[in-house]
């Protein structure tokens, strides 16, 4: 039986869905670029399409899990923002660009804070059996 989720676990499962969605609509920009033509000597489009295509489809699965009340979608979650927090320092500080950096940041925050929330917490402590 699955255990229905608060609204702040749907709310982190939306977030979640919007960056698997960033996610492929990138690697749909890299395969465009790759037809027309562009190409760099250090990196493949279709092969980082493809990564893309992946990473994006794990992220939008784990959304799906948390809007369905799965709980093992909050690990994928988490570890997803996770992962954001050095990209978005990367974007920031190493590439000067705090106008992307900051929000990306921002994002990550938002969905760990609503993933660690306490009602996100009392309902993974919950066992299936127990009345909700």
């Amino acid at each position: 039986m699955i255990v229905p989720s608060p609204s702040t676990i749907r709310q982190a499962a939306a977030l979640v869905a919007l960056e698997g969605l960033a996610l492929v609509v990138v690697a749909v920009v890299f395969v465009v670029r790759a037809l027309e033509g562009a190409h760099e000597v250090s990196i493949s489009g279709y092969g980082t399409a493809l990564w893309y295509v992946v990473m994006g489809a794990a992220v939008l699965t784990a959304a799906w899990a948390l809007w369905t009340g799965r709980r093992w979608g909050r690990g994928i979650a988490v570890f997803a923002q996770l992962l954001l927090l050095p990209v978005a320092w990367y974007i920031a500080v190493g590439s000067q660009q705090w106008s992307y950096g900051i929000p990306v940041a921002l994002v990550a925050a938002a969905g760990l804070a609503l993933l660690f929330s306490p009602s996100a917490v009392q309902w993974l402590g919950q066992r299936p059996d127990d009345d909700a």
